[in-house]
């Protein structure tokens, strides 16, 4: 039974020992050995056999990141106001021999070097300014902190304020004052939308009252243009029509001359025919009164010496000429007058109707323009005229005179001797 006891507590040493031996330390945390109460050694991610009774573990250390929030502290700031700031501190343990053995929680002393550090930084601060510096106040912070931490083993990679809260007074007093501002802005914008409105409209106002301008010029000089060209197209068309009118004129009197020599009228026909035209002559409404000329009968002794040749007797009777040749007629002057009764219309109207329609037409500049900027859809364009015909004079062929008109008056006869 004793050696039985004895064995069981053989057993049990065996298994302390063993258990004391052996250390398993994972990977990113270190472990801090002491042997007989003095350090020995760091190990990390293995398994370290300890001497038994005489090793053993200090500490465990984290050798990764840590991130510690701390809470609102309050802050003073150079303009006496007390803001509560509570920030984050990001650091990383580089030696884990110093974190053990120079400093006995090296998690508050970082605390507490963030708020003394935080309030000296601070301090020195406006309201306003500990607002809108907090990139500022971040890097000094993190200068200061890794800067004091690393004889500790640690190393400070960040430290960020997470809020700034002012007293709610100071807050009340900013909502209003932001509200002012947002105010006075949105006026701001106002009275500046309103006032390029107003350029805006002056500016189109402006550029309408411009192509109003050019619209009335071009309208004026089409206008112009185009009543010069209907006078010129009126007159071309008048002369054409009064040099068709004499030409029928002409070939009726020279018909109607034909038709007299060729009914070789006798003087008493003439003499009847004058007789019957005297009365027409009288019924005009402003003819009150006609009287008869005296020298009646030398007229009609006139048409006698005029159409007839005095006989032996006395008498005039109507004789055939001696040539007996026709009076030639007139020469055709068609060809010079041709260009004269031509309908089609002139080219350079037609070219000057397209240059207005494509002035109508034309796309109506945007608003903002420079005044100095051209515009090309405004520019005059020239309208040529079109080209002067010249008018063809008709000629005329003379005729021969007739030498019986220039024989001299012979004292009248009594009609019938």
């Amino acid at each position: 039974m004793a050696v039985l006891i004895v064995a069981v507590v053989l057993i049990l040493l065996v298994v302390v020992v063993v258990f004391k031996s052996v250390a398993l330390v994972p990977q990113a945390e270190a472990a801090v050995i002491e042997r007989l109460g003095r350090y020995s050694r760091t190990v990390s991610g293995q398994l370290t056999f300890l001497v038994p009774f005489a090793d053993r573990v200090r500490a465990k250390v984290d050798l990764r990141e840590r991130v510690v929030s701390f809470p609102p502290q309050p802050v003073i700031t150079q303009d006496n106001l007390t803001v509560q700031i509570d920030s984050v501190v990001y650091f990383q343990v580089t030696s884990p021999q110093a974190a053990v053995y120079e400093i006995s929680n090296y998690i508050a002393a970082v605390e507490q070097l963030t708020i003394t550090t935080l309030r000296n930084v601070v301090g020195g601060m406006t309201l306003e300014e500990t607002l809108t510096s907090r990139d500022q106040i971040n890097s000094q912070l993190r200068g200061v902190l890794d800067e004091a931490t690393g004889r500790w083993g640690l190393r400070v990679s960040r430290v960020e304020l997470k809020a700034i809260d002012p007293p709610p007074s100071i807050q009340e007093s900013m909502e209003k004052q932001m509200k002012a501002d947002r105010e006075k802005r949105a006026m701001i914008l106002t009275a500046e939308g309103q006032r390029e409105a107003s350029i805006k409209t002056a500016e189109g106002q402006k550029q309408a009252q411009i192509l109003a301008a050019e619209g009335g010029k071009q309208s004026v000089i089409l206008s112009a243009e185009g009543e010069r060209q209907s006078r010129i197209l009126r007159a071309q068309g008048e002369r054409a029509a009064a040099y068709l009118q004499a030409q029928g004129q002409a070939k009726a009197i020279e018909k109607v001359f034909a038709a007299i020599k060729n009914g070789k009228p006798t003087p008493e026909l003439l003499a009847y025919q004058y007789m019957q035209t005297l009365p027409q002559v009288a019924k005009g409404d402003a003819n009150k009164v006609w009287l008869v000329p005296s020298d009646f009968g030398k007229a009609l002794e006139g048409f006698a010496r005029g159409f007839g040749k005095q006989g032996e007797d006395g008498v005039f009777r109507y004789e055939p000429s001696e040539d007996g040749a026709a009076t030639e007629a007139p020469e055709d002057d068609a060809e010079e007058v041709a260009g004269w009764f031509d309908t089609a219309t002139d080219p350079a109207t037609q070219r000057a109707v397209r240059a207005a329609e494509a002035d109508a037409r034309a796309p109506v500049e945007p608003v903002g323009l420079p005044p100095t900027s051209p515009r090309p859809h405004l520019e005059q364009r020239p309208i040529t005229p079109p080209p002067q015909q010249q008018p063809v004079q008709p000629q005329y062929r003379q005729e021969p005179p007739d030498q019986r008109w220039q024989n001299p008056p012979q004292p009248p006869r009594p009609l019938g001797h």
